[in-house]
C-alpha cells in the first residue's frame, strides 16, 4: 500500500448503492490471456492519454469508491481480476477491474485493454472511463452496466428471473453485430475482437449491448496480408475452427464466433455444456443436423421463450447463425451483411398480445449505408 498505509486499518463494510438494483455480472472465463508483446504499462497508459479521453486515477480514490475493495461491492471476476461496483468522488456509478496479482497475462491484457478503448469510441463498445497504474496495482474503470453481462440473463434461469423475451434477444444481437460492423469496417486498421462470447456483452437497464474486455483483441491484417498469425487464445466452444487448427486470424474467426452467440440467443444453451442430456455437449456440433430440415427449426427455439416468437422471424435468425458457423470463412458473410438482416428482424418486433408480429417501423438501414461520421 505504500504512502497509502492510512487505509491499512480494519474498516466497516460499505456497499455501493444505487436505485438500479442490478443483478450481478457472471464474468467468469476459463479463457487464456492476452499474447501481445508491449512495453511499460505505464508508458503505454500515458500513450494512451494524449492519443484518448481516458483519465488517470488516484489509487485512493479507486480505493474510497469501492469501500477498499469490499465483498460486499464484488460484481464479477474474470481472467483480468476482480470487477467491483463503485462510487467516484463526482456520484458516478462505475465498475472497477483490479489485476490479479497472481496472473501471469494480467498487465499486458491491462495495456491492450487501456489502448484499444482509449483509441475506439462507438455506442456498442464499452467505455472506458480511465485507469489507474499505481506500483502493483493496476485497475480499469468502466461505465457501470446494470444489468450485467447477457450470459447471466440467458442461461441457469431460476424462478426468479424473468427469461429475455424474442425482441429482446434481437435487439442485443444487432447491438452486438453493430460493435463488430465498427470494428472490423471503421476502425483502421480493422479490429478482431477474438474473444466474443455472452459473457463480454453487458447491459444497460433498456437492454442496449456493449462489447467489453478487450485483452484479446487484435489489429486484423492490413494491405495485401489475408490474415494474422498469432497464438490460439479465445474460449473454447467460439473459436472458428480454422483459428484454432493453424492460429490464423481473420475478422471472419470473429464472424463465426458471432454465429455461435447467436445460436446462444436462440436456443438458450451454452456454447459447451457437459450437463446437457443431448449426445453432444458441443452446440454447434447439436445443432447442424436441425440446420437441414427447416421443419425442424422449431425444435432449436429456447424453451424458455413458450413459443412467444415469429416464426418466419426465428426461420431467419436460424438461417443468419447457419451461414455464420459454415466451417469455411470463405463462406461466411461479413458483418455488414449480418446486420442487415439483424436489423430487417428487429423492424419486424414480435406483439404477443396480438398473436404474432406486426411492421409498425420502416426498415433502418445498416450504419454502413448510413453517414459513419457520426462514428
Amino acid at each position: 500500500m505504500g504512502c497509502f498505509s492510512c487505509f491499512a486499518f480494519r474498516k466497516k463494510s460499505i456497499k455501493v448503492e444505487d436505485s438500479d438494483h442490478a443483478q450481478p455480472e457472471n464474468l467468469n472465463s476459463e479463457n487464456a490471456r492476452n499474447d501481445t508483446n508491449c512495453g511499460d504499462a505505464i508508458a503505454a497508459a500515458e500513450f494512451a492519454e494524449e492519443k484518448g479521453p481516458v483519465k488517470s486515477f488516484p489509487y485512493r480514490e479507486l480505493c474510497t469508491a469501492t469501500g477498499m475493495f469490499d465483498d460486499a461491492n464484488w460484481i464479477g471476476e474474470g481472467g483480468f481480476g476482480k470487477v467491483f461496483k463503485g462510487r467516484l468522488e463526482s456520484g458516478e456509478i462505475v465498475a472497477i477491474k483490479q489485476l490479479n496479482h497472481e496472473g501471469l497475462q494480467g498487465s499486458r491484457e491491462f495495456i491492450v485493454e487501456v489502448l484499444m478503448l482509449s483509441l475506439l469510441h462507438h455506442p456498442n463498445l464499452m467505455s472506458l472511463k480511465g485507469y489507474c497504474s499505481h506500483g502493483d496495482e493496476k485497475l480499469l474503470v468502466y461505465e457501470y452496466m446494470p444489468k450485467g453481462s447477457l450470459e447471466y440473463h440467458i442461461f441457469d434461469l431460476t424462478p426468479d428471473k424473468v427469461p429475455l423475451d424474442w425482441n429482446t434477444r434481437v435487439k442485443v444481437a444487432v447491438d452486438t453485430a453493430r460493435g463488430l460492423q465498427y470494428l472490423h469496417h471503421i476502425a483502421n486498421p480493422p479490429v478482431i475482437f477474438r474473444d466474443l462470447k455472452p459473457a463480454n456483452i453487458l447491459l444497460d437497464n433498456e437492454f442496449n449491448a456493449r462489447l467489453s474486455d478487450f485483452g484479446l483483441a487484435k489489429l486484423g491484417p492490413v494491405g495485401d496480408k489475408t490474415h494474422v498469425s498469432t497464438r490460439v487464445m479465445g474460449t473454447f466452444g467460439y473459436c472458428a475452427p480454422e483459428y484454432a487448427m493453424s492460429g490464423k486470424l481473420t475478422v471472419k474467426s470473429d464472424i463465426y464466433s458471432f454465429g455461435v452467440v447467436l445460436l446462444e440467443l436462440i436456443t438458450g444453451r451454452k456454447a459447451f455444456d457437459s450437463n446437457q442430456f443431448s449426445a453432444d455437449p458441443n452446440l454447434v456440433n447439436w445443432s447442424r443436423p436441425f440446420f437441414k430440415d427447416r421443419r425442424k427449426f422449431v425444435q432449436l427455439a429456447d424453451p424458455a421463450m413458450k413459443g412467444q416468437y415469429p416464426m418466419r422471424c426465428l426461420h431467419h435468425a436460424i438461417a443468419i447463425a447457419a451461414m455464420c458457423l459454415q466451417e469455411q470463412p470463405a463462406f461466411r458473410p461479413l458483418i455488414t451483411d449480418v446486420l442487415v438482416a439483424l436489423e430487417y428482424l428487429a423492424a419486424q418486433p414480435y406483439h404477443p398480445e396480438l398473436g404474432g408480429f406486426r411492421n409498425k417501423t420502416r426498415f433502418q438501414p445498416s450504419p454502413s449505408h448510413r453517414d459513419r461520421s457520426r462514428y
